[in-house]
């Protein structure tokens, strides 16, 4: 940027993205003198380098401020896990299945787990038809994106939220992360309304003591 610039001449863009040409660094240098802005070398390795006049501190604010917005609205995949017997009891299930579905409605994967002990090895399809039953049970919310199958004495199934099910859930998310946002700033807008305030009555104050002068 600027005189950090080494090239002997540059392909000179404008400010609004008009071509100007092949011109002398120090022409360049000085025409963005002329209009207050930088010199930025945008690709370096053009021959000669490209280089455009903006205003770089400006431009780095804009984004930095997308940058912010994209992970707002970005919502990593984060896959949870729920632990089940094939044996379990209707209230422990009930309960299990209220996780899943909480998972699953925040926009997450969830990975299930039937773990066999002893004798309920010999016994899959009773784990086999729990996860089935589960499925069912949550279809309006995600779907099986990896099949039951065993995996030494558990058996393993993962569900996924359906896209508009996540959808919702990452928009949920960027709400509240822009009503965060507007909580931290009402105290700063209070105080500035306080000392607008407190500056108008000062004002008023000084006028009337003027006139009672006079």
């Amino acid at each position: 940027m600027n005189e950090q610039i080494r090239a002997r001449e540059v392909r000179l863009v404008g400010p609004e993205g008009e071509q100007v040409g092949i011109v002398p660094l120090e022409r360049a240098l000085q025409l963005a003198a002329d209009v207050d802005l930088d010199l930025v070398e945008v690709a370096p390795m053009a021959r000669p380098p490209v280089c455009k006049l903006m205003d770089f501190g400006k431009f780095k604010y804009e984004s930095a401020l997308k940058a912010r917005e994209a992970r707002r609205n970005q919502q990593q995949t984060v896959i949870k896990e729920m632990k089940l017997r094939p044996k379990i009891d209707p209230h422990d299930y009930e309960t299990k299945k209220g996780h899943v579905v909480r998972f699953l409605k925040a926009g997450d994967k969830v990975k299930v787990t039937i773990m066999f002990r002893g004798r309920e090895q010999s016994r899959p399809e009773l784990g086999y038809r729990l996860l089935r039953r589960l499925e069912s049970e949550i279809t309006e919310l995600g779907y099986v994106e990896s099949a039951p199958k065993q995996d030494g004495r558990n058996m393993i199934m993962v569900l996924a939220p359906h896209r508009a099910v996540k959808a919702s859930a990452v928009a949920a998310t960027a709400s509240r992360g822009g009503a965060r946002e507007r909580t931290a700033e009402e105290p700063a807008a209070a105080a500035e309304t306080a000392a607008a305030g407190e500056s108008a009555a000062a004002g008023e104050t000084g006028e009337t003591a003027d006139t009672s002068g006079q």
